[in-house]
């Protein structure tokens, strides 16, 4: 690689250019942010994934000083909790705006996902950035369950017994991967002390995954509502000023939510049991994970078989990597694709359906439950009750949320159907991103 040599008689002009000789740093986050070429007809659904990079920013300065005051052991860690909110200064800031920020980095992350769907920015030649931004769900997902567990209340204890159980469905080594998880034979003080360890270094892990990611965008550019790539130099504006005015238009509304429910409610995302310490001789009546884990919760639920509720659990997230070569539109948005706007909306209502069902009891929504005797035809809240002999008290229960499970599945099957077989007709797409802005000026 050819290096610039360095030139004696060059005189910088001020301290800046100085640095910028030495160190181009400048200039780079100028080509980054600044003259960035960007598609001319973003909208705000394009806000929300540099919103997820402020959560990520507000949740990693938070934890580093929570981390200063929290004691990762069994008898002390719930303690240590109190004394951040109770003595430490403005510690009670702290842990809410840590709390409401994973809650708060969860809706703008599923939003952003959405927005990737409806608009097709999974396709061609994005495959590997939308890799990426599975990959980065994934460990949210795993560093907020192990930062769940850190309060050490009942539900903390017991979402980690229930969670690292299910890889003993694992066939021949889920025994012995649970006993790696736990430190030990039962959840406990190594329990604790690993997932402390690791909550603290994966949202560094997610930093390394979000900068692949910003250099897979650069890669191809931003995708766009019209799903039309950038064919010539008018398609497309700098960066700034135009879209930074517009991010920090969105941050303005961010912070405003963020800091209600920060300051006026901050407990209402939370579970009443976690605040109070964890008893490993009480089971809460309802073991519930966090909200933004409902919805795969339910999937996990609705199996009644163990190892295959396992499966389908992280084969709804697993699908997605897949996506790219699932739909094989040649029309990315959903704007000219009727057929898969009406899809889009259904899977979307399917998504809240699973987060409300994993959210109540196992037996919620029961369609048809067969029993076999009055007492249970009777005491049952299902829609129908069929009474079976009881040699065949094997078949299970039909609940709103095994329907849901099924939808969700399928309507990765229906995609691949009605795309592979061109079943869907799409409507015309614009020649240009210039043609469709400007369509009614000269």
């Amino acid at each position: 690689m050819a290096t610039l040599r360095h030139d004696p008689d060059y005189k910088p002009r001020g301290v800046v250019e100085w640095f910028e000789y030495r160190l181009p740093i400048f200039s780079f986050v100028n080509g980054v942010v600044g003259v960035y070429p960007t598609p001319r007809n973003l909208n705000y659904w394009w806000n929300f994934g540099s919103i997820a990079g402020v959560c990520l920013l507000v949740q990693i300065i938070t934890g580093i000083v929570l981390a200063m005051h929290y004691t990762p052991q069994v008898t002390l860690a719930f303690d240590s909790v109190e004394h951040i909110m109770r003595d430490v200064n403005y510690g009670w800031l702290l842990r809410y705006a840590h709390a409401v920020g994973a809650s708060m980095f969860f809706v703008v992350t599923y939003i952003h996902i959405m927005r990737g769907l409806y608009y097709g920015s999974y396709k061609s030649p994005r495959e590997v950035l939308w890799w990426l931004g599975v990959i980065i769900l994934l460990l949210m997902m795993a560093t907020a369950f192990m930062g769940y567990v850190l309060p050490w209340g009942q539900m903390s204890f017991w979402g980690a017994t229930v969670i690292t159980n299910l890889f003993s469905a694992i066939p021949l080594v889920g025994p012995d991967i649970v006993t790696w998880l736990w430190g030990g034979f039962a959840v406990d003080n190594p329990t604790l002390n690993r997932f402390f360890s690791l909550h603290y270094l994966l949202p560094f892990v997610i930093v390394g995954v979000v900068v692949l990611h910003i250099w897979a965008l650069h890669r191809f550019g931003s995708s766009n509502p019209l799903g039309v790539e950038v064919k010539r130099p008018e398609d497309t504006i700098p960066f700034h000023p135009y879209y930074t005015v517009k991010d920090t238009l969105g941050f303005a509304v961010f912070f405003l939510v963020f800091a209600w429910f920060v300051f006026f409610s901050p407990n209402s995302l939370g579970h009443p049991d976690n605040y109070t310490p964890a008893n490993p001789m009480v089971t809460p009546p309802h073991i519930v994970p966090e909200w933004y884990f409902l919805p795969f919760y339910a999937i996990l639920r609705a199996i009644p078989n163990k190892l295959g509720g396992v499966v389908a659990m992280f084969g709804s997230i697993l699908v997605m990597f897949f996506l790219p070569w699932i739909d094989k539109s040649p029309v990315r948005s959903a704007t000219y694709r009727p057929i898969y706007k009406i899809m889009f909306w259904a899977f979307l209502a399917d998504c809240i359906l699973l987060g409300y069902a994993g959210s109540q009891t196992p037996d919620w929504g029961q369609i048809i439950a067969y029993c076999t005797t009055d007492a249970e035809c009777k005491a049952s809240t299902a829609w129908t009750v069929i009474h079976i002999p009881k040699w065949l008290d094997f078949l299970p229960r039909i609940m709103v949320s095994g329907i849901a499970t099924l939808y969700y599945f399928l309507h990765f099957v229906l995609l691949w159907a009605i795309t592979k077989y061109r079943i869907e007709t799409p409507l015309p797409v614009p020649e240009s991103i210039t043609h469709a802005v400007l369509k009614d000026y000269p």
